[in-house]
């Protein structure tokens, strides 16, 4: 099954990292990209531009809002996300508890719905 780990954390925490923190923390993700692809879990992951590039879309009564920046009102914002395959939600919550910016915030892991021919029985 499928999982989206949805990374997030607060910006002000990776920006306090000194530069040789801030390379570690990329090549231990890069890292972890190729273990998980190693073991046949990885996807796919990016990383996001910063929050104030997001804009927010709606349509009510059929007419387009749109929004400067992300929705929710938070501390923390949606950085990036890994979509990973794991068996079960536990698997997916132990690949998530081994992504390195799991020390800087939080990842969200949910499953994602299969709407192919194949799971409508």
């Amino acid at each position: 099954m499928r999982y989206l780990c949805a990374v997030y954390f607060e910006p002000e925490n990776l920006q306090a990292l000194s530069a040789g923190e801030h390379a570690e923390l990329g090549r231990a993700s890069r890292d972890y990209d190729i273990e998980l692809s190693k073991r046949g879990c990885y996807i796919i992951a990016e990383a996001l531009q910063p929050v104030h590039t997001a804009k927010t879309v709606r349509v009510r009564k059929r007419r387009r809002q749109i929004a400067d920046g992300p929705f929710a009102e938070t501390k923390e914002h949606l950085g990036g996300f890994i979509l990973v395959e794991a068996a079960d939600m536990d698997a997916a919550l132990a690949i998530a508890a081994g992504i390195p910016l799991a020390k800087f915030g939080t990842i969200e892991v949910r499953p994602v719905m299969d709407f192919s021919s194949k799971s409508k029985g």
